[in-house]
């Protein structure tokens, strides 16, 4: 074996994570390979990965205690290759003060949080964190102590004057033009950057976070995502605060440089320069490698890439997604061959359902889930719908880690005149999109896609990929938006408009369900819940649009007995299973046929980036972001009077589209609902009003 293939070897294990209690590094790769590491890489040894500042081994008394132990942060221990024979008596983890361990000390939860004896461990690796935010600098030891016998099992000193792993400020950005400014920059682990009132007027040609080796920035980088793990061209910023996560497996220690860079100038925009020595904390970003045997890869997103290669009259895309199991990854050809656009584009619908993978060929004729629109099917439909066949041919399809990995093949030049041409010279632009399936294993409006264009050589004459392995970082909640309620008996009127969902803060988050990118805004809130007494006769203006002939904004209004709406796309065998209640009249022929179609009245985004919408921390401030516009026309007019026979819970939604409305509470008084353990929202009726009346007839 010759040193250079021994090399490659060992550089390959090297890049093989890791993981334990959530704390995932990579390896020291230059070390293993024999290549000098940068100075810079603290804690890091040859063949070790970075795991925090090291304390030293266990000292071991009695019943086999051994491990490693690190200071991963001010308040946590990391336990490498730890053992117990889970023996003793009344054994817990201990810390304390004193000058060796002993009665004087308190007790360190377990991995799991909780104070049990302790039971066996063998070689296992976790993290311990002091309680009630006691530091590891107030401490002077932690051990393996038996409380009923006093007896010292192993332990471990902490040196004095230690200073634990922390987050470290360092330089702001200098500035060299395009306006770019922040504070000082924050370094919060071995993998996460964090710019403070970062400033950049979004005017470059080409413009990324990039990072690199070597005295200052230049071509010889790689992109970093930015906050939301788009590898597109950065907008514009206004003193944000904003956290980058480093791709793939890049760390703080192997980077010398961090800028804002424009790759087709070659200029620097504004840099810092990295410090040496950096005491952070070791990340809790797992790596998950991903290879793929194709030649050519490209990096879409930080949770998508797409490998391909040509060969003879086919061509094998893989897709590979850090997705959910109800999501999906679309990719496909572009509609236009000048940019990358939705409308028109020929792509590949790529999802895993249990064990069955599924690359299915669909067309995009508007941005709506696929329907019929004065019988003829338009949206997002698959190409048997259309008329045309499915040209696509399945693989191969794998669920790993949490990554959906889809490969297909098919023909470059397609014999359905509804699919696009691959080409095999010069460059072609693409789409892609990452979103939920609904109920049926349809693809819903997607949550993730490019703003800008994507453009593929796809038959290069030389191999080229710029993908990295897969991030996963455990994210923390995000709160849904407040769910609104009209509870009013003085309420006899609604007003209903169309405006986007909101994100998955929006309609995803407070209803559990996926969303079509438009939602039912009634009296000015975004779906609220609704409370109507039987016998009493409401009226609904809607203005949802009446011409037949949109895809995207044609939504007459219903009532019924399930969730969902979208009643006209249904079979007639679902539709038999759907009671509605109002909003829908049948032919003498037994075809259902809506009654209350008005003008379009909508809400829409002013410039600002849809991806954008779940930073809005309520719905108030979304609302206010908002352009509103409206037809000309009166309001479509749908009564109801609910009765006996309606039931307690019932909903309204779109006859066209599902998935746009929510709740009516059907109830026999007032008084006895008010006592529901329900969180009930009053709202002023002259508030409801007043807002409704400006809001249309100012768009007027």
């Amino acid at each position: 074996m010759t040193d250079m293939s021994f090399s490659s070897i060992i550089l390959e294990l090297s890049f093989h994570v890791l993981r334990y209690s959530g704390v995932s590094m990579r390896f020291c790769a230059q070390a293993a390979a024999g290549i000098p590491k940068p100075v810079n890489y603290a804690g890091c040894e040859d063949n070790e990965i970075y795991r925090g500042k090291y304390l030293g081994k266990i000292n071991s008394y009695h019943h086999q205690v051994s491990g490693d132990v690190y200071a991963v942060d001010e308040y946590t221990f990391l336990l490498t290759n730890f053992n117990y024979d889970g023996n003793g008596a009344d054994t817990f983890f201990w810390a304390g003060a004193a000058n060796r361990p002993g009665p004087q000390g308190f007790i360190v939860p377990d991995e799991y949080g909780k104070t049990n004896v302790l039971d066996r461990y063998f070689n296992k690796d976790f993290t311990l964190t002091l309680p009630d935010n006691k530091k590891i600098t107030e401490i002077k030891w932690l051990a393996v102590y038996d409380l009923s016998s006093q007896n010292t099992f192993g332990d471990v000193y902490i040196p004095e004057e230690f200073e634990p792993p922390t987050t470290q400020k360092i330089s702001r950005l200098t500035g060299r033009s395009h306006d770019v400014d922040s504070e000082n920059i924050e370094i919060i682990d071995a993998k996460t950057i964090k710019i403070s009132q970062f400033t950049y007027n979004g005017k470059g040609k080409d413009t990324y976070f990039w990072v690199g080796l070597g005295p200052q920035p230049s071509s010889k980088g790689a992109k970093v995502p930015d906050e939301y793990g788009y590898l597109d061209p950065l907008r514009a910023y206004s003193k944000e605060d904003i956290i980058l996560q480093l791709p793939g497996e890049w760390n703080i220690f192997e980077m010398d440089w961090f800028s804002v860079y424009d790759v087709v100038s070659k200029e620097n925009y504004g840099s810092v320069i990295i410090p040496d020595g950096l005491n952070v904390p070791p990340s809790l970003v797992k790596i998950a490698p991903h290879t793929t045997a194709l030649p050519n890869c490209f990096q879409l997103h930080k949770d998508m890439q797409v490998s391909w290669e040509i060969f003879g009259p086919q061509i094998t895309i893989q897709l590979a997604g850090q997705v959910a199991e109800d999501e999906y990854m679309a990719f496909g050809l572009s509609a236009a061959e000048n940019k990358s656009e939705m409308i028109g584009a020929d792509v590949a619908i790529a999802y895993i359902d249990g064990y069955l993978g599924y690359a299915t060929d669909y067309n995009i004729t508007a941005k709506a889930p696929c329907g019929k629109v004065l019988g003829q099917y338009k949206g997002v439909c698959k190409d048997e719908l259309l008329g045309g066949i499915d040209n696509n041919q399945l693989h191969t399809a794998v669920r790993e880690n949490g990554i959906n990995i889809i490969t297909y093949r098919r023909t470059l030049i397609s014999s359905d005149p509804g699919d696009k041409e691959y080409p095999t010279e010069g460059s072609s632009y693409v789409v892609w999109a990452i979103g939920r399936l609904n109920h049926n294993k349809e693809p819903m409006f997607h949550d993730s896609y490019p703003k800008g264009n994507v453009k593929l050589e796809l038959n290069r004459k030389e191999r080229e990929s710029n993908c990295f392995a897969f991030t996963h970082t455990q994210e923390g909640f995000r709160k849904p938006w407040e769910k609104s309620q009209i509870f009013d008996r003085t309420i006899r009127t609604f007003t209903a408009i169309l405006g986007p969902s909101g994100g998955k803060r929006g309609y995803q988050g407070i209803t559990g369900m996926t969303s079509t990118g438009l939602a039912w805004y009634i009296n000015g809130y975004l779906i609220p819940e609704l409370w109507l007494r039987r016998g009493l006769t409401y009226a609904f203006k809607i203005y949802g649009g009446n011409n037949p002939h949109s895809a995207e904004t044609y939504h007459p209004f219903i009532v019924t007995d399930e969730p969902h709406g979208g009643f006209d796309r249904l079979s007639e065998e679902a539709q038999k299973k759907v009671r509605v209640l109002a909003g829908v009249e049948f032919t003498r022929r037994g075809q259902p046929r809506p009654t209350a179609a008005g003008p379009l009245c909508i809400a829409q985004h002013n410039g600002r980036d849809r991806r954008l919408d779940d930073d809005f921390p309520t719905f108030k401030k979304f609302n206010r972001s908002l352009v509103f516009s409206c037809d000309e026309g009166e309001p479509a007019i749908l009564e109801v009077t609910p009765n006996t026979t309606w039931p307690d819970v019932v909903y309204y939604n779109s006859f066209t589209h599902a998935n746009m409305g929510w709740k009516i509470h059907v109830v026999d008084s007032y008084a006895s609902a008010s006592k529901s353990p329900t969180s009930l929202k009053i709202m002023s009726v002259p508030t409801v009003i007043l807002m409704c009346t400006v809001i249309l007839f100012v768009a007027l």
